[in-house]
């Protein structure tokens, strides 16, 4: 059998933390036990991985015991790395710099790596994202692009999957990227008895639509954050990047490099993302119509309306609408 490692740090814990554990070690365990009615053998052995036995998490409400230390686990085929409070290897305390360290060791080994929401953060801080694409929740992209910038950060995905490495977007969105491991390492009828077991959407990719649109501005660019403000509150208007370039007296090609690396968007996605975000908080609270909407955000081509609103929430507006506002449906 494989062995499964599900990572419990020791301090720098939140409540997402023990929801990430006991949630993939249900997940597991069921797909092992349906796995056995199916008369075959289960494919995960499944421990709590720790960097010492000698202290449980306590939380104010639950205390986790750990099955095994790092020292205990020699090789390891998977290992999950739930949400939790560390952000980079300097802040981490000194059993959480282990478990760190261990991953990367155990990674080099040949061992697969999946992280939970902000357990990218621990992932990221292992090294071993370095130029590779990545998801986390959509609120930390800013600090997580802060800390990472090598890091290909797409918190649009709610999964990515490169090279025996997993990640994936926020909260109990883990569960997805639970279903989709069940599928890789077991088969897909065991992760649709999950998915019903659990009753977990499966198949879903995008974590866009709950994503909240908020322009990244911890950057040392003046111009370009005037560029932001500039958008942020004349989007409704009929914006042009090339006079607005103009007015800062700069060339469209320097204002668009200078864009992207102060915010990691070009200024017409940017501009798109603050129009779009303003029409997400129309369509959930008012009684307009789609189309009043569209005209409100600066948009007259329904079309156009449409086929933006959808790249960047994965949703139609019709549909969002319907989804998030009580009057609607």
């Amino acid at each position: 059998m494989k062995h499964l490692s599900i990572l419990v740090p020791d301090e720098q814990t939140t409540m997402s933390t023990l929801a990430c554990i006991i949630g993939s070690h249900q997940v597991f365990a069921e797909a092992n036990r349906f796995t056995e009615r199916r008369g075959r053998q289960p494919v995960f052995t499944i421990d709590l991985v720790a960097a010492t036995r000698h202290r449980p998490l306590k939380d104010s409400l639950v205390t986790l015991k750990k099955h095994v230390a790092v020292d205990d686990v020699r090789r390891t085929d998977l290992i999950l790395i739930p949400a939790s409070g560390i952000r980079n290897y300097a802040l981490a305390a000194k059993n959480n710099r282990r478990l760190i360290d261990w991953i990367r060791a155990q990674h080099h080994r040949g061992a697969e790596v999946g992280s939970m929401c902000a357990g990218g953060f621990t992932l990221a801080a292992t090294g071993l994202l370095e130029g590779k694409v990545c998801s986390t929740h959509w609120a930390l992209a800013s600090e997580f692009k802060e800390l990472f910038p090598e890091v290909l950060l797409q918190t649009d995905q709610l999964i990515t999957d490169e090279d025996g490495i997993y990640t994936n977007g926020g909260a109990y969105s883990f569960l997805q990227l639970l279903m989709y491991l069940v599928e890789k390492f077991y088969d897909r009828k065991t992760a649709i008895h999950c998915a019903k077991y659990f009753q977990v959407d499966l198949d879903r990719g995008l974590q866009a639509g709950f994503a909240i649109f908020s322009g990244y501005k911890k950057h040392q660019d003046d111009m370009i954050l005037k560029a932001q403000t500039y958008l942020e509150k004349n989007f409704a208007e009929g914006i042009s990047i090339e006079a607005l370039s103009s007015e800062f007296a700069t060339g469209r090609r320097t204002f668009d490099r200078r864009f992207i690396k102060a915010t990691g968007l070009t200024p017409l996605d940017y501009l798109q993302r603050v129009k779009v975000e303003a029409a997400k908080k129309e369509l959930e609270g008012s009684k307009k119509s789609v189309r009043e909407i569209m005209y409100d955000v600066g948009y007259t081509d329904t079309k156009a309306f449409r086929s933006v609103f959808h790249r960047i929430t994965g949703l139609s507006p019709v549909a969002y609408k319907s989804k998030y506002n009580r009057a609607s449906s």
